[in-house]
């Protein structure tokens, strides 16, 4: 399967905690201050540059606003748009970009309903805390929420320059992934769930050590699900990195630069986001395909029913 990639991206930004009164909180000069403080922390822009927050009007994502904020300095100026949540709590980068390009996500696990009009790529790293946290949001009860309507496929994108097990341990989800998507996914909730475990004491880290931690769970979780352990312990001691590195490299064409990046039906969701956020691209994702998004008062318990089949290759 080819996924196709549209025009937007996303990226959250919580407008940051602080003491509001009830009518600084909904004034709309008060909350043009807070989107702009927020604007130049995440661009790091110096006091020299001018931010410029534009009219409050309609946007294609319910519950937000779209806002343009424009960015000056002498001549020279752009306007990006964002959007802001109906309370105020949360700002979206909306940008729109011209991507052509395809992820491949030909033999990758993934979690959910094969037919599914709403897919879900995550690029992501089994080492960073973040994505830790983005896991931790996906499964299980945003997962169950959703039921047979999202599948989910994880491509690999280790940031091992600064997460020194990171690569290891995409490599050993991907033998795993050789013989069984469930072993994969048993293996990505481990490691998301125990990173400080496998990591090991802080002061005195042993990578080698890390690395028969890693070796030593994927070798339970292949006995657990009846796996080849020769081949498996081969593919383990090889450690080949090519299926690695490549997705690493389309990544960097589709502007990946950090983990997690999810692209929602091509939508790009950059950084950690809130269960809520999240929610809300996925439900424009299925009206999009013509689908009636879970009521906004689902819970896991309530949508168990709906629960989606066990992962499979593709």
């Amino acid at each position: 399967m080819r996924f196709q990639i549209v025009t937007a991206l996303l990226l959250t930004l919580a407008l940051g905690c602080s003491a509001q009164s009830v009518d600084s909180a909904s004034d709309p000069a008060a909350i043009s201050r807070r989107i702009e403080r927020r604007v130049r922390i995440m661009f790091e822009l110096p006091p020299s540059v001018e931010v410029s927050v534009g009219k409050r009007g309609p946007s294609e994502i319910p519950g937000y606003d779209k806002v343009p904020v424009t960015l000056s300095k002498g001549a020279r100026s752009s306007t990006h748009d964002f959007l802001v949540s109906n309370d105020n709590k949360t700002i979206i980068e909306w940008e729109k970009m011209d991507i052509s390009q395809d992820i491949n996500t030909n033999g990758r696990p993934e979690r959910g309903n094969k037919d599914a009009k709403v897919t879900i790529v995550n690029y992501d790293d089994f080492e960073c805390p973040f994505c830790s946290r983005m896991h931790q949001t996906l499964f299980p009860d945003l997962f169950k929420i959703y039921g047979n309507q999202v599948k989910i496929i994880y491509k690999d994108y280790p940031l091992f320059e600064i997460h020194p097990w990171a690569m290891h341990a995409a490599v050993d989800a991907n033998c795993l992934a050789v013989q069984s998507s469930d072993a994969f996914w048993d293996f990505a909730d481990y490691t998301h769930a125990n990173q400080k475990t496998i990591t090991g004491p802080a002061d005195h880290p042993d990578i080698n050590q890390v690395y028969g931690r890693l070796d030593g769970e994927a070798s339970d979780i292949g006995a657990k699900h009846n796996l080849n352990s020769s081949e498996l312990q081969s593919c383990l001691k090889k450690q080949d990195e090519a299926a690695v590195r490549a997705s690493l490299a389309e990544g960097e064409k589709l502007g990946v630069d950090a983990t997690p990046t999810m692209f929602v039906n091509g939508k790009v969701v950059a950084g950690v986001v809130s269960e809520s956020d999240l929610r809300a691209v996925i439900d424009q994702a299925l009206r999009d395909a013509g689908q009636t998004p879970p009521p906004a008062s689902s819970t896991p318990a309530a949508s168990a029913a709906a629960s989606p089949p066990k992962s499979g290759n593709r």
